[in-house]
């Protein structure tokens, strides 16, 4: 453990000036980002910690897990929710076209991401979801929460980021697009890295393959699935796509990647029904968010008991 993770991770930090500024701020956006979407008639559900069903967060290349969580209550096996977008697509298909949760993730990720300052074992996702909505409707409307977030807090929190020594723009919208394979050929594997530090802006990254939820399209074999890329080395930020809603498409999709149907049955049942609604939607990561604003050099500083892999809180 680096000196400064042990700075972070000591109880006492609590008391720098530095952190409050942080938790400060944190506040300040947390509020901004719930005011526009309740505006917007966004339902606000609460999370779920335990379940049959979470997202397998494979094959998804990025993933990087120690371990899952399992455990047994009244006698069911259950899991620690590592995203609500399984419970996602059932809310919106038969509850509310369009809500956001912020939902805790517990993600054991190994040892190694410790010092990368952007991962943590468990964090909370700005999760949401719309019913019949596209790609570009979900960039809009981030692209709005992420400026109107920085815009507030450059307002309104101008002493707390004198403290941080943090000078941020108000990113200019739309933001720039690219595709994945276009990146991958000029950039290689490390292309995330790549167009963080060399971009003076959040930038969206098209066509990611992921899980067997997410809409591929069969005929180009191109995926509606994105990443926002937060410049300054900070990565990605949102992950989100268009939704699978097809009960043949999901079947294979579960069979190729060697899904466990039996775990979602309900999404597939919803499905063979067609009662499961196309829809779009993501997850921002809060505080890695949080991080960017601050100009903080770990995540985990948005946390008062940081979750940093590989290393347990006194608390």
């Amino acid at each position: 453990m680096t000196s400064s993770l042990e700075h972070l991770t000591s109880p006492d930090s609590l008391m720098r000036k530095e952190r409050s500024a942080v938790f400060r701020i944190e506040t300040g956006v947390l509020k901004k980002i719930v005011d526009m979407l309740v505006g917007k008639d966004f339902y606000w559900f609460l999370p779920v910690i335990l379940a049959k069903s979470t997202d397998p967060l494979w094959p998804d290349a990025g993933a990087s897990l120690e371990k899952k969580i399992e455990l047994e209550i009244y006698g069911q096996k259950v899991r620690t929710m590592q995203s609500m977008i399984i419970h996602k697509r059932v809310l919106v298909s038969l509850c509310h076209g369009k809500f956001f949760i912020l939902s805790p993730n517990i993600r054991i990720e190994t040892r190694d991401r410790s010092s990368t300052g952007k991962h943590l074992y468990e964090f909370t996702q700005l999760d949401l979801e719309v019913a019949h909505a596209k790609t570009e409707d979900i960039f809009k409307l981030f692209e709005e929460i992420l400026a109107e977030s920085i815009s507030y807090i450059k307002e309104y929190f101008e002493e707390d980021l004198q403290i941080l020594g943090r000078k941020i723009e108000i990113p200019k919208v739309p933001f720039e697009i690219y595709r994945r394979r276009d990146l991958e050929k000029e950039h290689g594997k490390d292309w995330e890295r790549s167009i963080s530090e060399k971009s003076g802006s959040p930038v969206w990254v098209t066509d990611i393959p992921r899980e067997f939820y997410d809409l591929e399209d069969e005929a180009s074999g191109e995926w509606r699935n994105y990443d926002l890329i937060l410049p300054e080395g900070y990565g990605e930020v949102i992950s989100g796509g268009e939704r699978e809603y097809e009960h043949r498409k999901l079947l294979h999709k579960m069979e190729r990647d060697g899904i466990r149907k039996e775990e979602y049955e309900l999404l597939l049942e919803l499905a063979s029904q067609r009662r499961l609604k196309p829809s779009a939607g993501a997850g921002l990561g809060i505080e890695r968010f949080i991080a960017y604003v601050c100009g903080a050099k770990h995540a985990a500083e948005a946390q008062p008991f940081p979750r940093i892999p590989g290393i347990v809180p006194e608390l």
